[in-house]
């Protein structure tokens, strides 16, 4: 019998951690779905409508988009960090 502090085995941490990952994947897929609807959207209302062209996007709006994505990636990943304990708590 192996089991670690907390009566988790190590098949039970897998699935949990298979599972916030499923979950993690979903969430993402769901919100590139969204992006690129409203995207599309906005482009279409402010593009030219007779050509069927929308607005073209700059690099650096680009960047924007993606400095942005990695903070919030490095904030969902900091949630994984355990609380920090009171010092008195450690004393």
């Amino acid at each position: 019998m192996s089991s670690s502090r907390g009566g988790n085995t190590k098949e039970s941490i897998q699935e949990r951690r298979t599972r916030i990952i499923v979950m993690g994947a979903g969430l993402g897929a769901l919100l590139g779905l969204i992006s690129g609807y409203l995207y599309t959207r906005v482009a279409e209302e402010h593009g030219d409508s007779e050509a069927g062209t929308a607005g073209s996007v700059s690099s650096t709006q680009v960047l924007a988009v993606l400095v942005a994505i990695i903070g919030l990636v490095r904030q969902i990943a900091e949630l994984g960090k355990p609380k920090k304990s009171d010092k008195r708590e450690k004393k």
